[in-house]
C-alpha cells in the first residue's frame, strides 16, 4: 500500500466535507507515492512524535490534531521564534514520514460517538448536533447512561474511563441519566446541550465562566482536559487504518507524552 491509498481510504471513510471549513484534514506533508512501511497513530503531529514514529518503524504518522491550521511561514529546525508545527512539518519532509491527520470529519463520525458513550457506559442515541436524525453525523454524543447515578459517581467513572483528573462544576449528589458528551473543546456545545435537556455534559475544556453559567442552568460539567477527551481517538485511528489495509503488525499506538503537569496543595516539590 502507499500512502495516496491510504489516505484515498480514509477519506473514504471521514469524508472531508464532515470536517470544519477551517479545519486541515488529509495528508499535510509527505510523498503520495511512498510505499507505507508502517503507521504509527497518535494524538498530535508534533516533531517528537515524527521522531517516535521512526523509532518505531513507521513512515506514516496518522493524527487526531492536525499539525496545523494554518500553515506557518516556513518550516524550519525548532525555534523560539516559531511555531512547533514549522519544526515538525521540516522533520517529517527531512526524514522522509507523511503525516495524514483526521480531526473534527472523525469527530463527526459514527466511530466517535459510540466510542465516547461506551467510555461511560451509556447507550448513544444521537450526536449532539443533530439530536432529531439519530443516523446523521455529528458532533459530540447524546446518550443514556445504562447505569444511572450521581454526578460524583459520574465524574468518578469519568476519571477511570479517560485516565483523567476531572474538574466537576454542579451538585455532587445531582442524578445523571442523560449525557452528553464531547470530545475537545465545549464551545457552543452547552446551549445545545441543555436544549436536549441533559444531565451533564463531560467534554474536554471550557471556560470558567462559561462552565459556572452553565451548572447555574442545570447543567453539570465534567471537564477531562482536552487532550484526555480526545485520547481514546488514536484507537480509532489504529483500527481505521488496519481496516484500510495496513498491515495490523505494523499499525503502532504513539502514548500522547504528558505536557503539562499538576501541582497538589501542600505537595513537596
Amino acid at each position: 500500500m502507499i500512502v495516496a491509498e491510504l489516505e484515498r481510504a480514509l477519506l473514504a471513510r471521514y469524508p472531508k466535507t464532515d470536517a470544519e471549513p477551517w479545519d486541515h484534514v488529509g495528508l499535510s506533508v509527505g510523498d503520495p507515492d511512498d510505499e507505507i512501511r508502517g503507521v504509527a497513530c497518535a494524538l498530535d503531529a508534533t516533531r517528537g512524535n515524527v521522531q517516535r514514529a521512526l523509532e518505531a518503524g513507521a513512515n506514516v504518522l496518522l493524527t487526531h490534531h492536525p499539525v496545523y491550521i494554518k500553515a506557518p511561514e516556513s518550516f524550519c529546525p525548532p525555534s523560539a521564534t516559531r511555531p512547533q508545527c514549522s519544526a515538525a512539518l521540516y522533520e517529517a519532509a527531512r526524514r522522509g514520514v507523511s503525516i495524514i491527520s483526521l480531526h473534527t470529519n472523525l469527530d463527526r463520525s459514527h466511530e466517535a460517538r459510540i466510542c465516547l458513550s461506551k467510555l461511560l457506559d451509556a447507550a448513544p442515541a444521537s450526536s449532539l448536533e443533530h439530536v432529531d436524525d439519530p443516523e446523521a453525523c455529528g458532533l459530540g454524543a447524546l446518550a443514556t447512561l445504562n447505569d444511572p447515578c450521581t454526578l460524583r459517581d459520574l465524574a468518578a467513572r469519568a476519571a477511570t474511563a479517560f485516565g483523567s483528573d476531572p474538574r466537576v462544576w454542579g451538585d455532587a449528589e445531582r442524578p445523571c441519566r442523560t449525557v452528553a458528551i464531547l470530545g475537545g473543546s465545549l464551545g457552543d456545545f452547552g446551549e445545545l446541550a441543555i436544549a436536549a435537556g441533559a444531565d451533564v455534559i463531560v467534554t474536554g475544556e471550557a471556560g470558567y465562566h462559561v462552565a459556572q453559567d452553565l451548572a447555574l442552568r442545570g447543567l453539570s460539567v465534567i471537564l477531562l482536559g482536552h487532550d484526555r477527551s480526545e485520547e481514546p481517538f488514536v484507537d480509532i485511528l489504529m483500527n481505521s487504518a488496519v481496516d484500510a489495509g495496513v498491515d495490523p503488525r505494523h499499525a503502532i499506538k504513539i502514548l500522547n507524552p504528558c505536557q503539562w503537569w499538576t501541582v497538589t496543595k501542600g505537595e513537596n516539590l
